[in-house]
């Protein structure tokens, strides 16, 4: 098989349409379920454009003999082994600030859900119910938003916080305290220990890393008000699972808002039938704006480089550099 661009994802719009007039495009919404069908078309690809769910490792990449560019549709980089890209001179392009106001958005939507129990509400008078005094809630304002992790989402969905009226407190070790993000969103920045005794609610915008992965564990739920909330819209196994249910049966804290999961899609809930707990299936990018403005972007860095240009949105470096036999 002869294809010049790999979509191994479900990917489409009038973007895609375009680079389909110019070249060999095969789009397979489910390939990624199938790595060795990915090795095998592979060898005569010129680019790959994934989501968050293909694996992109060193194995899957000694295939990628002609492979120039790898387009990631979103912001983070845990599906991609970027030095075994790098090591083969291959370009990593991601879209890391085109879904950061939806993320930011539904952040807020589901802090306000938790809140005021809307869901909870609502799925209740549906029923016929009526009785109020069960979906008491709490407002916004004046109340201490803790956000760990003060980049783009972050300092986005800090900015919309502090327009609620929320005092801001932010923990970040790579973020300086005159830095712009600190600065706009009036944020007192603090180790993350202090964080999680004052905070209301704990907002979590982290990548995901090896120091990272569990960070938010069982120890840390503990450190945190029995009335405060915890929401994670950022990478599901930054958070401990098992150590957060534990913390919710507890009365550690009051509830949790997780739009991403350790597993996805997750083998089990065992948050099912919890009132205090929101899920979402990992929507927070899923707008038509945001879609719209990731395709069209990643997109357009791959035709660039498949043209012989530049990459805009690259990750390590914007013209392929295939090391010379």
């Amino acid at each position: 098989m002869n294809v010049d661009i790999l979509v191994t994802e479900n990917i489409g719009g009038r973007w895609l349409e375009e680079l389909k007039s110019k070249y060999s495009v095969t789009v397979e919404p489910t390939l990624w379920k199938s790595p060795d069908k990915i090795m095998a078309i592979l060898p005569s690809c010129r680019a790959l454009i994934v989501r968050n769910q293909t694996r992109v490792n060193a194995d899957l990449l000694s295939a990628a003999a002609k492979l120039e560019v790898i387009g990631r549709a979103g912001a983070g980089l845990d599906n991609i082994e970027v030095p075994a890209a790098t090591a083969k001179g291959i370009v990593v392009a991601s879209t890391p600030d085109q879904n950061s106001i939806s993320v930011a958005e539904l952040t807020l939507g589901i802090m306000l859900d938790l809140a005021r129990k809307i869901s909870a509400s609502n799925q209740h008078a549906h029923g016929g119910g009526w009785e109020r005094q069960r979906f008491m809630g709490a407002e916004l304002y004046g109340k201490n938003f803790g956000v760990v992790g003060l980049g783009r989402i972050g300092f986005l969905t800090a900015l919309r916080a502090r327009a609620l009226g929320m005092n801001i407190i932010a923990h970040d070790n790579y973020i300086s305290p005159d830095a712009v993000a600190v600065a706009e969103t009036r944020a007192e920045l603090m180790d993350l220990d202090k964080l999680l005794a004052r905070a209301d609610f704990v907002s979590c915008h982290m990548p995901l890393t090896p120091e990272t992965k569990h960070f938010f564990n069982y120890d840390r739920f503990s450190k945190m008000k029995p009335t405060g909330y915890f929401l994670n819209l950022a990478r599901g196994e930054v958070v401990d699972e098992a150590g957060l249910l534990r913390a919710l049966q507890e009365k550690k804290l009051a509830g949790a808002g997780l739009d991403v999961r350790e597993q996805e899609p997750p083998s089990s809930t065992p948050f099912a039938g919890m009132e205090n707990v929101i899920l979402t299936p990992h929507i927070a990018a899923m707008t038509r704006e945001a879609q719209e403005r990731v395709v069209a972007a990643v997109c357009q860095d791959v035709g660039a480089v498949l043209a012989g240009g530049a990459a805009k949105n690259f990750v390590n470096f914007p013209k392929p550099k295939h090391p010379k036999s």
